[in-house]
């Protein structure tokens, strides 16, 4: 089995990647994670989906492809010039809400909001405000992460945050992980 033959790649993944390139975003999902976003999105019809970390959109592309025709994307992010990239090309999907601000800041404002997918992609809602992000999943809900094994990019330091993360996360009562040496590191989480 070749688990890197994936011939289904979302139509605006290209523009993205080349619109990605001049800003020098170095944080963008691999194509085996989006392709997991992809599958595990499709099995939430009529949903309601949430991704922090908006980035130039490359997840948000995989994500889209395998909702349904009635269900909506919410995505937030704080860098305009990656989002712009985002806008570009995803844009005119009326099932795509792009939010610009800080993770933090919307995860606090927004408590009151449930959502049957998300994935967290940034800082916050991952590294900071956790328990902020998993309160809004519903029951059932899938939250994600990705970049869990060594990454080029990680600044110094940071590698001992990330068996932390893994084990706080599995340490909560009402979850069921599992965790995905696979792509760059991943993690399921479901509430229960």
């Amino acid at each position: 089995m070749d688990d890197q033959a994936n011939k289904n790649y979302p139509p605006a993944l290209h523009a993205i990647i080349e619109g990605t390139q001049p800003l020098g975003f170095d944080m963008a999902s691999e194509p085996k994670t989006g392709a997991l976003l992809r599958v595990l999105a499709a099995s939430k019809p009529n949903g309601t989906f949430l991704e922090i970390g908006t980035g130039t959109g490359l997840s948000a592309a995989w994500i889209l492809q395998g909702m349904d025709d009635n269900s909506i994307l919410t995505s937030i992010d704080n860098d305009e010039d990656a989002q712009r990239v985002a806008l570009e090309h995803l844009g005119d999907d009326t099932r795509f809400n792009l939010i610009f601000a800080d993770g933090a800041e919307w995860l606090q404002q927004n408590q009151n909001l449930r959502f049957d997918f998300i994935f967290a992609d940034a800082w916050p809602g991952k590294f900071s405000h956790l328990e902020l992000a998993l309160m809004l999943l519903k029951k059932g809900g899938m939250y994600i992460i990705d970049d869990l094994l060594p990454q080029a990019n990680w600044p110094e330091g940071h590698a001992p945050k990330v068996p932390t993360l893994m084990g706080q996360i599995e340490s909560l009562p009402g979850f069921t992980t599992v965790r995905m040496a696979w792509a760059s590191g991943l993690m399921l989480v479901v509430r229960h």
